[in-house]
């Protein structure tokens, strides 16, 4: 009897996919290949970043103008909402490491709420840019920018990569919402323990780089002088 239990194989340990070793190999994997998505993702906005540098850097006072007919309070409301959902990501992800199941549904929801309220402005401020005639195509209009010729062209190279880039961070946003919420749903069916809960983990880095891109985009697109 005693050597049949000895014999026994240990208990496969929950969250453990069957191609690791351990718990440990599985997270180690599962960060790597976060990092290698953030760094692709990088790559993405980095393209912007750097084309938008070389455009200001030749149009400065027109990019100047154009950033002057941003809702600058709406962006700044947006960039607080944005830390506090950082805030509530970071406190789900610690109650995860603790194993408080209510604490992660609790906070991953508080950061849906936020991204959701984010997603709202940003809303109301694009329609802005459609009811004044400044999205880029046949219909833009220099108009109230007081410009005309080949400024109003170059504005409308401002307002590309306006909505280029904070499209793509609110595609990025998108993304986020509902798999924050499948994560929010698999910690209230107890999914996640002290000794699992990479995926918690995983998806506040990802939330987190998202927050860090807005960070950058808010003072370069609203706030030039």
């Amino acid at each position: 009897m005693s050597a049949a239990t000895s014999h026994a194989p240990a208990a496969h340990p929950q969250g453990l996919a069957h191609h690791f070793r351990d718990l440990d190999q599985q997270h180690s994997a599962a960060n790597l290949g976060m990092w290698l998505f953030i760094a692709q993702e990088v790559m993405f906005f980095g393209g912007l970043f750097l084309a938008y540098t070389i455009y200001r850097s030749e149009y400065n006072d027109v990019f100047a103008i154009a950033s002057h007919h941003l809702n600058v309070p709406l962006g700044a409301i947006n960039t607080a909402v944005l830390i506090c959902s950082s805030l509530t990501m970071a406190i789900g992800v610690h109650a995860a490491a603790l194993g408080h199941r209510r604490q992660i549904v609790l906070f991953l929801l508080l950061t849906i709420i936020l991204g959701g309220i984010f997603l709202g402005i940003k809303v109301v401020e694009y329609k802005e840019k459609f009811d004044h005639h400044l999205v880029p195509g046949p219909r833009f209009s220099g108009h109230e920018l007081k410009l005309e010729g080949d400024r109003e062209r170059h504005a409308q190279i401002y307002y590309s990569l306006y909505f280029a880039m904070t499209g793509l961070h609110a595609l990025h946003m998108i993304v986020g919402v509902p798999i924050i919420l499948w994560i929010a749903w698999r910690a209230h069916r107890g999914e996640f323990t002290t000794s699992y809960n990479a995926p918690v983990e995983l998806v506040g880095l990802y939330w987190h780089f998202v927050d860090i891109i807005w960070i950058f985009l808010f003072p370069l697109l609203y706030l030039i002088s």
